[in-house]
């Protein structure tokens, strides 16, 4: 691999496994809040929020964390002016003590933050307007949880504690932002680079990674979170090793979805798909006992993958993102466990198949249910390419390469579930009622 190519993957991993506190959704309306405020340069009178769908539906039902136990953008967005720190972006609630709880509970009862649709913008998309003593501040974010798109004082822009506003971006055919280099993204590269790379060049974020996400699926485990699913697959086999990684990666969901305050490393920019990437990885890797090193390139592989299988579905979308990170998992387990470059991309190609079409409903307790769904048919499809036991080209959606499989995959995720995305929020905002 050239040392262009090696440096640009080395890039991606480096933006991608960022910590961030609690679900990704409801930070980001946080962290734009925040922002608005310190553009407006003064605790807000009234703060008016604007969100996109695929925002709504991942807000609605899923613990602010940091909050008491508050839900809802009007929570998350008032928590965040009230006591965030936007200088720390996706932790930006860590700070926020009991004052700010109960005062953003004052806050929303008393009407402080409105909320309405936006529509024509990006999958992920957060505008807030902070006004107050005649003035207005203006924060917005597109495309990526902290891709600041808009950031002014009165119509002038302005710069806040070193954010400035994104005037252009990469953006792929479809017109969503596009972080630079994903398109050097392959399947043989990422292979390829697994195989090569310095282990001290990836050592601090993969092993925060495993660390951090570990820390939390433990307590998950130890705690009453949410529908328990962790802690269930583990009273049922927990001698099993598949179902041990079912469970590390669901009991992490279980407490995040709940509102656990404790940090995790994401991917894709979420924090259930960073889980998913590392912990059935890790639990493998102790099973098998290879060396540590060995774990850690795993590790890069299923977060590279899972990368490259997002990247054609996009940020947020009614494909839920557990399947692409299981996927990456279990690629990577086929490679913990000795498989070859084709071994690997059938692995893919096999869970892909399986899984595909699981829709997302929003950000809530069942996401660790999904995910050790996701997980379960990740290891079928590892242990299906170890048997030389593979689905065929034209069978569904499964192309010629696993590449291909991955293209129509995304395909179907960003184009051809659009309106399952719409109808499933106008469900759930009681729009559509079925009857």
């Amino acid at each position: 691999m050239d040392r262009s190519t090696y440096d640009t993957y080395l890039d991606i991993l480096r933006r991608e496994l960022v910590c961030a506190l609690g679900c990704t959704e409801p930070i980001a309306v946080a962290y734009v809040a925040a922002l608005s405020r310190d553009a407006l340069g003064a605790m807000p009178e009234h703060l008016e929020v604007s969100c996109s769908g695929n925002i709504i539906k991942n807000v609605k039902s899923v613990t602010v964390p940091n909050s008491g136990d508050q839900r809802g953008i009007e929570a998350a967005a008032t928590l965040g002016a009230v006591g965030g720190d936007a200088t720390r972006a996706l932790e930006v609630l860590e700070g926020v003590g009991e004052e700010d709880r109960q005062r953003t509970r004052e806050l929303v009862s008393a009407g402080f933050c409105s909320v309405s649709l936006a529509e024509g913008v990006p999958n992920l998309y957060v505008r807030a307007v902070a006004t107050g003593q005649g003035h207005t501040g203006v924060a917005c974010v597109a495309g990526r949880h902290t891709n600041v798109v808009e950031l002014s004082r009165d119509g002038q822009t302005v710069s806040v504690d070193g954010v400035t506003a994104n005037e252009q971006d990469t953006c792929s055919s479809d017109g969503e932002p596009e972080e630079p280099g994903l398109s050097s993204l392959s399947l043989e590269g990422i292979w390829e680079f697994v195989h090569e790379v310095d282990v001290e060049d990836i050592r601090e974020m993969v092993e925060r990674q495993v660390e951090l996400n570990g820390a939390i699926s433990d307590e998950g485990l130890s705690g009453d979170w949410g529908a328990r699913i962790g802690k269930t697959l583990l009273l049922t086999r927990p001698d099993d090793i598949s179902c041990r990684a079912r469970a590390a990666a669901a009991a992490g969901s279980d407490a995040r979805m709940s509102g656990c305050a404790m940090p995790v490393v994401i991917n894709c920019g979420s924090g259930n798909q960073g889980i998913t990437c590392s912990l059935p990885v890790a639990e493998y890797a102790k099973y098998l006992r290879v060396p540590h090193d060995e774990m850690l390139r795993a590790v890069a592989l299923s977060d590279l993958t899972a990368i490259h299988a997002k990247r054609f579905i996009g940020e947020l979308s009614a494909f839920c993102g557990a399947v692409t990170a299981a996927t990456g998992a279990g690629a990577a387990v086929c490679y913990l466990r000795g498989g070859s470059f084709g071994q690997y991309q059938a692995t893919i190609a096999n869970t892909l198949a399986n899984v595909g079409g699981i829709v997302c409903d929003g950000a809530k307790p069942s996401c660790a249910a999904k995910i050790a769904a996701a997980v379960d048919a990740a290891i079928l499809g590892c242990d299906m390419a170890l048997a030389n036991v593979d689905f065929r080209p034209g069978e569904g959606l499964i192309g010629e390469t696993a590449e291909e499989t991955i293209r129509s995959m995304g395909y179907v995720g960003r184009v051809g579930m659009h309106p399952t995305d719409v109808e499933i929020l106008n469900i759930m905002i009681g729009k559509t009622i079925c009857s």
